[in-house]
C-alpha cells in the first residue's frame, strides 16, 4: 500500500534542524494513519521507521505568500513550445527579474495556462529542505493555500492562527494577516465572471477559538452586503484539512517540482518501484538467451558428429563414391535400396530412361530450357548417353545432380558453351 505524508513547516526561519513541522499521514484510501504538530524532522522520520511503512510519498507545503499565481495566454499546445514562450508571457505580471524566477506550469482554462511563480533561491531552499528524508520519497511541493477546498463561484478562507489562507474559484491563492481581511473585503466582493450576482459565497474554515479571535474582521466581511459568509468549525488541524482536500481533488494546485526541480530529474519516476522487478526480469532474459545459445551450439556439435559417423559408415561400404555428402546420403542410400529391391544391381535401359526423364521433367518444368537431341544406350557398359542442350550450364548441372541424388552415377562431358546456351553429353549408369 502507498501512503502520502503531508508536511508543513510551522516557521520557515532558522536552521533546518530547528524547524518544527505539522504533518499528516494518509493511506491510499484517504484514511488518517498518523499526525502531529510541532514535531522535528527526526521525530517524523522515527515515527515512519517504527511502523516500517513502504511507498511513502512526501508532499511539502510551503507558505502561500511565497509563490504567485500568473496566467499565460499562449496559443501553442505542445508543452515544449509552451515552456519556451512561458517567461515572456508572464514577465509583466512579476515584479522581479524573470531570470531569477522559477516557473511551474499548471492546467489550462479560459484565461490561459495557470502558472506558479517562485523565487529560484526560495525554491532551491524548499527543495533541499524536503529532499533526502528517510523512509519517504518527495512527490511534490505546493503552496499551502492552493490546497484549500474550492468554493464554486466564490472564495474559501481558512483561519490559521494570526494568518488566513484564501483561495478563489479560479485557483488564485493568497496568505495574509487575518486582521487585513477588512481591507481585502472589496476584492472578495468582486465576482469572478461578468455575471451579475447578488451575493458571492465565502466559505470560512477555522476552530471555535479562531472564530472568536477574528470575529470582528468576519463581521466586517458580512457587513459588505455582497458576501454570503458560511462558517465551518474545524475540529482537525489545518494541515489535515489540506491533506484531505488534496486527496479528494477538491482543489487544483500546481506542483512546483518541475524543470530543474523535477522529482524525476533526481531519479524518481513512475518506474521506480518496479526497478528491482525489471532488473530480475532482465537478468532472467540474459540467462535464457545464453542458455538457448549454449543449447543451440551443443545440438549443432551433436549433429555434426552424427553426420561424420554416418559418412564414415557409408564410405566403409562405398569407398569409391565421392558424390555422397551428409545432405544427400539418405537419398543415395534410398536409391540403392530401391535397386536392390528390384532384384538386380544393374539398372537397365528402361530404368535409366525413367530416372533421366523424371529429372528432365523436374529440371525443365515444361519451359523448354532443356532439350534432348539424341539418346543412346550401351548394354555392355550399362550406360545411357544423352546429347542434351540447355539454356545455361546450371541446368545441365542440376540435371546431373538430380540423377546423382537418386543413387545413379551421372556425368557431363564435351560441354560446349554457345551463344544461346550450352550443350553436352550426359552419361548415366546404375553404378
Amino acid at each position: 500500500m502507498s501512503y502520502r505524508l503531508f508536511v508543513r513547516p510551522e516557521s520557515s526561519a532558522g536552521e533546518d534542524d530547528a524547524i518544527l513541522y505539522g504533518w499528516v499521514l494518509l493511506d491510499a484510501s484517504g484514511e488518517l494513519q498518523a499526525h502531529g504538530e510541532g514535531d522535528s524532522r527526526e521525530h517524523i522520520e522515527h515515527s515512519l521507521g517504527q511502523n516500517a511503512l513502504d511507498n511513502v510519498y512526501l508532499i511539502g507545503l510551503i507558505p502561500g505568500d511565497e509563490a504567485l499565481l500568473c496566467f499565460a495566454d499562449i496559443p501553442a499546445r505542445q508543452t515544449r513550445f509552451v515552456m519556451q514562450a512561458l517567461p515572456y508571457a508572464v514577465e509583466e505580471q512579476i515584479a522581479q527579474d524573470i531570470e531569477s524566477v522559477h516557473l511551474a506550469l499548471g492546467p489550462r482554462d479560459e484565461k490561459g495556462f495557470r502558472v506558479a511563480a517562485i523565487d529560484r533561491g526560495a525554491m532551491a531552499t524548499w527543495s533541499a529542505r524536503f529532499s533526502g528524508w528517510e523512509h519517504v520519497q518527495l512527490e511534490g511541493i505546493y503552496p499551502d493555500a492552493a490546497l484549500l477546498p474550492q468554493t464554486e463561484g466564490g472564495w474559501t478562507l481558512c483561519l490559521d492562527g494570526d494568518d488566513v489562507l484564501l483561495l478563489s474559484d479560479r485557483g488564485e491563492w493568497l496568505r495574509m494577516q487575518a486582521d487585513n481581511l477588512v481591507m481585502f473585503a472589496g476584492t472578495l466582493a468582486i465576482p469572478s465572471t461578468e455575471e451579475v450576482v447578488a451575493e458571492i459565497p465565502v466559505t470560512v474554515y477555522g476552530t471555535v477559538a479562531d472564530f472568536e479571535r477574528h470575529d470582528e474582521p468576519l463581521k466586517a466581511l458580512s457587513g459588505t452586503g455582497r458576501l454570503k459568509i458560511s462558517r465551518n468549525a474545524l475540529e482537525i488541524p489545518v494541515p489535515e484539512l489540506l491533506a484531505h482536500s488534496f486527496h479528494q481533488h477538491l482543489a487544483n494546485p500546481i506542483n512546483l517540482c518541475q524543470g530543474n526541480y523535477s522529482v524525476r530529474a533526481a531519479g524518481a519516476g513512475p518506474l521506480g518501484p518496479w526497478r528491482p522487478l525489471i532488473a530480475v526480469a532482465s537478468l532472467w532474459f540474459v540467462l535464457q538467451v545464453g542458455l538457448e545459445i549454449g543449447m543451440g551450439w551443443y545440438y549443432q556439435q551433436q549433429a555434426e558428429e552424427i553426420n561424420q559417423q554416418a559418412m564414415s559408415i557409408y564410405r566403409q561400404y562405398f569407398p569409391g563414391d565421392r558424390t555422397a555428402s551428409p545432405g544427400n546420403v539418405k537419398r543415395i542410400v534410398q536409391g540403392q535400396m530401391n535397386q536392390l529391391q528390384s532384384g538386380s544391381t544393374t539398372v537397365g535401359f528402361v530404368d535409366l530412361l525413367k530416372y533421366t526423364g523424371e529429372q528432365y521433367r523436374q529440371t525443365a518444368a515444361g519451359d523448354g530450357s532443356v532439350t534432348f537431341n539424341s539418346i543412346n544406350y550401351s548394354r555392355n557398359r550399362g550406360e545411357l548417353v544423352v546429347d542434351v542442350r540447355a539454356s545455361d550450364y546450371s541446368k545441365l548441372n542440376a540435371l546431373r545432380s538430380g540423377l546423382t541424388s537418386a543413387g545413379l552415377e551421372a556425368s557431363i562431358g564435351s560441354v560446349v558453351n554457345e551463344a544461346n546456351g550450352a550443350r553436352g553429353r550426359l552419361t548415366v549408369s546404375g553404378g
